[in-house]
């Protein structure tokens, strides 16, 4: 995909934070952009969060907006972060991807439309929701809930 993640959806509400494309590649690396921006993948099992336990919040590496909380994460051992429920019900936004095939919802964040994964539903984890947020790493940052590392 080469095109920014909303430039042509009009069935979702403007993002609060909209920059042009020059100015998110100078926010955010070749490898972010590429997956924020651009809907891409990163590799399963090569995350920094897919297996951190870490207490905390996980914000949009792109704006800062706070998505889920580690309380919602859980192990689905499918190689990107997982989680049940996004933080507030109006953190992310979900629309409808056709791509590569099959019919799949996209996960985005509800401030700048970074592309952050994919949600399924209905595959039987035991969560309270039956929802699994499947969510690629870098399109997170973790504030442990401990503050800095020292």
């Amino acid at each position: 995909m080469s095109s920014e993640t909303d430039a042509t959806d009009t069935s979702l509400p403007a993002p609060k934070i909209q920059l042009s494309p020059q100015q998110w590649r100078a926010r955010l690396d070749p490898a972010e952009y590429a997956v924020l921006r651009e809907a891409g993948t990163e590799r399963p099992f090569t995350g920094e969060y897919t297996d951190t336990t870490t207490e905390g919040v996980y914000s949009c590496r792109a704006c800062g907006a706070e998505l889920f909380r580690s309380t919602e994460k859980f192990e689905s051992h499918c190689g990107w972060p997982s989680f049940f429920d996004p933080a507030a019900s109006d953190a992310v936004l979900l629309r409808e991807d056709d791509s590569l095939g099959m019919r799949r919802v996209e996960v985005l964040c509800a401030n700048c439309h970074s592309h952050l994964g994919h949600v399924f539903e209905g595959e039987g984890y035991p969560t309270p929701t039956d929802k699994r947020y499947c969510i690629n790493s870098i399109s997170l940052r973790l504030q442990p809930a401990s503050g800095p590392a020292e």
